[in-house]
């Protein structure tokens, strides 16, 4: 289906002027028949009198063709079921009064902007009218979609929740509208299996032989690691799904990720256990280059002659001090250590 933009309608203000004026005339007409029939006028002014009557029966048909726009809107027309073009750009625009716009997405609600039923209730029938004809507008705008948080385990078998956020737009009308049955649930469909696809590929966190990109080097993504690698790769995927049904996918953005609740304890210790790990063996280190330090500026300096057992007492009792949790408690020694 190839959308067709119709571009020479743009004469709504004129057709309705128009309009206007021949309702009016067949009102003047009809009083004016009425009148000479009343005096005897003849059978011509009866047929006069039975043509404006009939007019003004039915002369608010031509008036279902006047169609506005606003900036970033679109109107998909169809004649007795076969598609005639799209409007696309802002203006007053006069149609065939016979014309409907189609839109089967236009009573679906989801978490998006722009797309919030408020359940306001409209009262009058003239609002209700106007309400129904901007709910078959197509909006060009770009929408943001809040998918809902979905469980998914990742490539290492750990639940995890993650939600995302999708910037998208319609670019084909007609495809939006012919190609899929309503391209709102479409498009948060495909948001769904997309996630699950390229969630199942990294693990939450860093971790060993694992291939992330499909190369067979394993690598270090992960999904609290290379946000901006997988939400990329998200993107792409829901592009690749949704491109038939005439929508562009701006960006996706990851806005929740989380563990499971059932793990998420555990998962907390096993980070806090690896974080004490990784402080001790930094606390190691540098105690060591201490002592190294302080063992060479002794021997430089001539300050005391120590034999290798003293040397290991005062390594000892430096990597005490230095490794320990709490401050040391000074001993001092008046003897010796012999």
């Amino acid at each position: 289906m190839q959308e067709k933009i119709l571009k020479n309608k743009k004469n709504g203000m004129a057709m309705l002027i128009l309009w206007l004026l021949v309702y009016a005339a067949a009102l003047a007409g009809t009083i004016f028949s009425a009148v000479m029939v009343d005096n005897d006028g003849g059978a011509g002014f009866i047929a006069l009198m039975v043509i404006c009557i009939i007019w003004l029966a039915v002369g608010w048909l031509p008036f279902l063709g006047l169609k506005i726009l606003k900036p970033q809107e679109a109107l998909v027309l169809t004649l007795f079921g076969k598609y005639v073009g799209t409007l696309k750009e802002e203006g007053f625009y006069y149609v065939n009064p016979f014309c409907s716009a189609v839109n089967p997405a236009a009573k679906t609600r989801l978490n998006q902007s722009g797309d919030v039923n408020t359940g306001t209730a409209v009262l009058q029938a003239g609002q209700v009218v106007a309400a129904e004809a901007s709910g078959k507008k197509i909006s060009l705008k770009i929408m943001t979609l809040n998918n809902n948080r979905q469980k998914i385990n990742d490539c290492l078998g750990n639940p995890v929740e993650i939600g995302i956020a999708v910037m998208w737009r319609v670019v084909d009308t007609a495809k939006a509208v012919f190609s899929v049955d309503n391209y709102k649930e479409y498009l948060s469909l495909q948001c769904d299996s997309a996630l699950r696809n390229i969630v199942r590929i990294y693990p939450y966190d860093t971790a060993p032989d694992v291939d992330t990109t499909g190369d067979g080097i394993a690598d270090e993504g992960s999904l609290r690691g290379s946000s901006e690698v997988v939400a990329a790769r998200i993107r792409d995927e829901i592009q690749q799904k949704v491109a038939g049904a005439g929508l562009e996918i701006l960006e996706a953005r990851i806005t929740y990720l989380a563990y499971a609740p059932e793990i998420a304890a555990v998962m907390l210790q096993r980070q806090q256990a690896s974080a004490i790990i990784d402080a001790r063996k930094m606390i190691v280190d540098g105690a060591v280059g201490m002592v190294e330090l302080a063992l060479e500026r002794l021997n430089e300096k001539n300050v005391v002659t120590l034999d290798e057992e003293r040397k290991a007492a005062m390594v000892s009792n430096l990597l005490v001090v230095l490794c320990g949790n709490h401050d040391a408690q000074p001993v001092v020694n008046s003897g010796s250590l012999y």
